[in-house]
């Protein structure tokens, strides 16, 4: 009897080292496997910077005030997956709807330099 959380835990390697090689799935991976983990929702964040600032500020803030950020405009931003830098980029306003911001991507983040950042 298996102490697996899984049903079907014991049924079948999830990656079988052998079978038929399907194009754009390397050999020995299930491209079933694959599929499921592409599927799986991240939370993506462009962060234009932060404040630091005791309560008693916090506390005194209302409606039109503003809080100085750290970032000046023009620097680039971070774009963070759950919580890691991945990248960074500028801000641009959305061709196809002027009312909407977006990312235009300048560097993507390699692992040493996220691991550095996250």
């Amino acid at each position: 009897m298996s102490t697996s959380p899984f049903p079907d835990a014991g049924a079948s390697a999830a990656f079988p080292s052998q079978g038929t090689p399907q194009p754009g799935v390397p050999v020995g991976e299930d491209p079933r496997n694959l599929d499921s983990i592409l599927r799986i929702p991240v939370l993506v964040q462009v962060v234009l910077g932060s404040a630091t600032m005791p309560v008693a500020n916090l506390m005194k803030l209302g409606r039109g005030a503003i809080v100085a950020l750290d970032h000046r405009v023009g620097e680039p931003v971070d774009i963070m997956v759950n919580g890691r830098v991945i990248a960074r980029g500028e801000i641009v306003i959305v061709e196809e709807d002027n009312s909407r911001f977006g990312v235009s991507l300048t560097e993507v983040v390699g692992p040493a330099d996220a691991a550095q950042n996250g």
